[in-house]
């Protein structure tokens, strides 16, 4: 059923398709017996989820298919994604300022690859609208979830296009302790290749001044929050040695890996087409391998010290298993979503 709505829905521009989709849900989780009926059809059985349930950071994972940071960018589907069974989301890349993004068209499929090119470029509402919502979100949820069966919420935070790279740091605390009583744990993104000048922040001196400070900041809550780091694939075995031997360090809380890629090295879809999309962060089933790779380098360096969330070409419950295997406790999936449709989670779950 959904192949024919993907075909459908595929000759349409993406982003137009994402926010009508996304908005169509919302309109149908109003509707209580439609709610139910989703639910019943998309999310796992509570058996599945009492067997696939995993604990880390000190939380509760319900499940361990998330969904990645960049399709909830304002907190806004929460509820129609708790419906289809997701353990946890990740929203933003939130900034301090909204932000437009690059522009328009800025979201590309290539099906021959199962792929999305993106050069979205951190548009959001910013961090003081995100809280908001986030902030009612909790006091119309609270009462019905438990600790034990909710939705955990992570927050990508980022730095505004405008803000130089000498005070990045600023953006990531602003950020950081707007959100921090509204998210169960936060990911500082430096790697998306969509904004001038931000992987320079994966160096580790800049590295190591954005996350201190963040870990500082964090002591003056009464509650702790994890902190992690989303990396790029394209780091060389050298990069990722710093990230590791930084992480280890301060004892960083964990890793997501990995980000979009800019490589475009055997791709099926034809080079002219690829020429005419431009630049971007390439997701999808061409980045499975690598992402796996970093994984297990990671895994392996530090004998499973630091808790990893994989993202990167998860499409099935094998893709999931396959992370697992490489050392990650958690997945994320993403442009899987958008090719598998909403079963996606109960089908990963099942295999699982």
């Amino acid at each position: 059923m959904y192949k024919v709505l993907r075909t459908f829905l595929f000759c349409f521009d993406p982003e137009w398709v994402h926010y009508i989709s996304m908005n169509g849900l919302k309109v149908m989780c109003k509707i209580n017996i439609l709610k139910k009926m989703l639910s019943a059809s998309f999310r796992p059985k509570d058996d599945i989820h009492l067997s696939l349930s995993k604990k880390i950071y000190n939380l509760n994972f319900l499940n361990r298919v998330g969904l990645g940071a960049g399709f909830d960018k304002n907190a806004t589907y929460l509820n129609e994604l708790e419906t289809l069974g997701f353990g946890f989301v990740e929203i933003g890349t939130v900034t301090p300022l909204p932000q437009s993004g690059n522009d328009k068209p800025r979201l590309f499929r290539l099906p021959k690859d199962k792929a999305l090119i993106n050069r979205m470029g951190f548009n959001n509402d910013g961090v003081e609208a995100v809280t908001e919502r986030l902030k009612n979100w909790k006091l119309t949820t609270g009462k019905l979830q438990t600790a034990n069966c909710r939705l955990v919420i992570g927050g990508n935070i980022g730095k505004n296009k405008i803000t130089p790279n000498e005070d990045a740091w600023k953006d990531y605390e602003t950020c950081f302790n707007k959100l921090h009583d509204y998210v169960d744990y936060f990911v500082v993104n430096v790697s998306s290749p969509n904004t001038p000048g931000l992987r320079e922040l994966q160096e580790k001196d800049a590295l190591h001044k954005i996350l201190t400070n963040l870990q500082s900041q964090n002591l003056k809550f009464k509650h702790q929050k994890p902190i992690l780091l989303k990396i790029a694939p394209d780091l060389t075995n050298e990069q990722l040695d710093d990230v590791i031997n930084l992480a280890l360090e301060i004892k960083l809380d964990g890793l997501v890996a990995s980000n979009t890629t800019i490589n475009r090295e055997g791709l099926l879809s034809p080079k002219s087409q690829i020429k005419n999309i431009g630049t971007g962060g390439l997701s999808g089933l061409p980045l499975k391998q690598r992402s796996t790779e970093i994984i297990k380098y990671i895994h392996q360096k530090t004998s499973g010290q630091i808790p990893i969330i994989a993202s990167g070409g998860i499409f099935t419950g094998s893709d999931a298993k396959e992370k697992i295997d490489a050392g990650a406790s958690l997945v994320q999936v993403w442009t899987g979503f958008i090719y598998q449709g909403p079963s996606i989670v109960k089908q990963i779950c099942k295999v699982l």
